[in-house]
Order: structure tokens, then sequence, then C-alpha cells
């Protein structure tokens, strides 16, 4: 103890010793600055549905929010995981320790997700994930911080894999990407699909970013499936159904795609992909909020390609106002607040309704849609044909069912 502090009568010096520290007033941030970080495919196969439109939703979110908060400035900054779960790690770390992120968020693969979730936990820091999807997130493999917003493989799955089933789709054969990604929502599809009545006539796995998928089409056109189902992503997807097409084998069989976003239909244009289904969180032409926020997102200068916002992206808008206005109700960036906060505050905006269960699953409605053929296109980005809405207790699992160990805490 300081000498001066030795000669202050006791009740002084318990006095002077419950002062707050300098910096650590009401409205706590911890270094003077909230700092999000957005790590995604910014140049790969995922880089459209993500990349440069998750950036730019985010900067989008933090300057609709005023660029502040608690009187303090939120700052963005960006890199690219190269889809490697040992880079991504790298940079989180990094952002950790030396660059102070509070926040960082999209993670638009499932290996790089799980890769930085543990890291953010023991760290302190928050996790926002759009774009993964394996339900391991928010299940064997959670983390308190972590916040997985805008789907799951489960919520995939069942949307597309139940719907097709009861169109007549009875008999699959699946085309997998062979990561934990593509081989969970394999899984998960196939589970459905036998719930439902059907059956599942084998699978072939295919690597990361493929451009040839002519042996892996002639499998499952030999193994005489109704459906083909693509548990696959990004480039991948738009290349199977490219190909599909090109060899003839739709559309004698169907094509189910397990994960595909407005940026792929756009790709592949509506001649390709028309009476595609598939199983979405957003679609910017929902209603008038979707509507707004979309065209907003559209025409913002820093849209290079002037395209409409996919899932991920939207998803980020409205899960990174959700983290900053925990923040503002709490007075401190720290994460166990924050992260109590979003968990008991609902979620109403124009992405979704709904709220985020003690495993760290945001829970809201998806939908069925279809894509629309170009006769029945009234314009650009006018793709999908609302086949049904999915409530949100059917939409997702059940927080039972996820067996997050960090759930039954609560």
């Amino acid at each position: 103890m300081h000498r001066s502090l030795r000669s202050l009568p006791l009740a002084a010096l318990a006095a002077l010793l419950a002062l707050p520290l300098a910096g650590r007033a009401a409205g706590e941030i911890s270094d003077g600055v909230v700092r999000i970080g957005v790590l995604t495919d910014m140049t790969g196969f995922y880089s459209d549905l993500a990349g440069p439109g998750s950036v730019l939703a985010v900067k989008m979110a933090v300057e609709d929010f005023g660029g502040k908060v608690l009187g303090h400035p939120v700052e963005v900054i960006a890199a690219d995981h190269q889809n490697k779960p040992d880079i991504a790690s790298s940079i989180a770390r990094r952002w950790f320790d030396e660059e102070k992120v509070d926040a960082v968020v999209d993670l638009v693969n499932s290996g790089t997700a799980l890769a930085v979730m543990p890291l953010a936990a023991a760290k302190g820091r928050v996790a926002l994930l759009s774009g993964p999807g394996t339900t391991a997130i928010t299940g064997a493999k959670c983390a308190a911080t972590t916040v997985h917003y805008t789907y799951d493989n489960w919520a995939l799955a069942n949307g597309t894999g139940r719907e097709v089933v009861r169109d007549g789709g009875t008999s699959w054969f699946f085309i997998t990407a062979d990561y934990v990604f593509g081989r969970s929502l394999e899984e998960d599809t196939a589970k459905v699909v036998t719930a439902s009545g059907g059956k599942v006539l084998g699978e072939v796995r295919h690597p990361q970013s493929s451009a040839d998928f002519s042996s892996y089409l002639l499998q499952a056109q030999a193994s005489g499936a109704k459906v083909i189902g693509l548990a696959n992503a990004g480039a991948d997807t738009i290349n199977a159904i490219k190909q599909a097409r090109e060899f003839g084998i739709t559309p004698a069989q169907k094509l189910a795609g397990l994960l595909v976003f407005i940026s792929d239909v756009h790709s592949l244009g509506l001649d390709t992909a028309k009476g595609l289904y598939l199983t979405t969180a957003f679609y910017w032409d929902l209603n008038d909020r979707t509507r707004t926020w979309s065209r907003r997102f559209q025409a913002d200068a820093r849209n290079g390609k002037h395209a409409m916002p996919t899932m991920v992206q939207a998803g980020l808008y409205s899960a990174v106002t959700h983290y900053l206005e925990a923040i503002r109700a709490t007075g401190t960036d720290a994460a166990e607040p924050v992260m109590a906060r979003m968990r008991a505050t609902p979620i109403d905006d124009f992405f979704g309704k709904g709220s985020i269960g003690p495993d760290g699953l945001f829970r809201h409605d998806m939908y069925l849609v279809q894509v629309k053929s170009p006769s029945e296109s009234k314009g650009p980005w006018d793709y999908y044909r609302i086949v049904k809405r999915i409530p949100a207790d059917q939409a997702f699992p059940s927080v039972e069912a996820q067996a997050c160990p960090l759930a039954v805490k609560h």
C-alpha cells in the first residue's frame, strides 16, 4: 500500500477504495471505442453472399445508430479469413489482443466460426455469426458469447427437405461439400427426408471450390433419385446447378438447393434457376420494411455491384444494431452483461421478429420460396415466389433439442 494511504483513517480509506476507478464511470467503454471486426470471405467463393456486402451492412448499422454509443465512437474494421480456420483464429487473436476489438462478426464459414468462437469466449468478446450453418454452433460447441443469428442447417433442412418430399421428391441423392458445414447439412436433411417418408439413395462428397461437378452429377444421375440435394453453398452451388442443366440432368431430376442465396440466383439467371426450391431468412421484396432498407443498401455508393442484400448481409445489419442497443442499455461493452441484455430483449425489425435463446440461437420466421421463371419476373431482382412462411417455433430446433451445455444453467 502506498505510504500516503497508510496514514488515512480506516473509514476514509474504505470510502476512497469504494470510489469508481478512472475511466470506469457510468457509460463504461473498455478503451473509449467500440470496435467491430467483420471477419469474412472478401475474395473467395462466398464473397458475393457476404464479403464486401457484409462490411457495408455493418457500416450502415453503425451509421444509422449515429456512429456512437454512450458518447463513444464505434469503429468498423474488416479482414479476409480466406475460409481457413487457422487464418481466422490468428486474425481474431490479434484483433482481441492488440486492436481491442469488442465484437467479431460474420464468420461466413462453419470451420472459421468454430475456430473463433471459443477464442472470443475466452477473451470476453462477442461473436455475431450470420453466415455459418452448422447446428453445433448452438449445440455441442456452443459458447457463452456467441449469437447464431440468420439461419442454421436445421432450419434449412426442415424448410426445404420436408416440403420437397411432400411435393413428391421421395428419393434423394446428396452432393455434399466435404467439410463441417456440408456434412452437417446433409445429415440434418437426410433425417428430415426419412422422417417425412422419403429415402436417401446415396451421397458423394466434393472439396470446397470445385470447378468440375461432372463425376458427382453422373453418380447422382445413375442413382435414379428423384431429387439431388446440394449440401454446399456459394460458387459450388452455382457450378453444380449450371452443370446439371448442361448435362441434361434437370429437369428429369429435381435439384434442391439446401443453402442458396439471392446472389446465386442472380449469377445463374432465372432460366437456369427457375423452379428451384430453397429456404431463406430474408427476401428484399417481402414487405415495405424489407424493401425500404434493401433499396438503401443497393443504392449505396459503396455497393460496387449494386446488388440486393443477401440474408447474411441483412442479418448482420440487424445483429449489429441489436448489439449496439444492448451496449447502450447496459452502459458497458463488457461481453457478459451485453449478451444477457441481447438474450433478454426481443427483436422486431425489418429482418425479423423473435428472440435469442440461452443457447445463443436467434429464432425467427423462415420462408420457403421457389425461384420464378423469366416470364413470372416483373423486373431486376424479382426472383422469388413465397411458398410458405415457417413460424419461428417450427423453423428452428428447440433449446432442449440443441443440447447446448450452457443452456442447462438457464
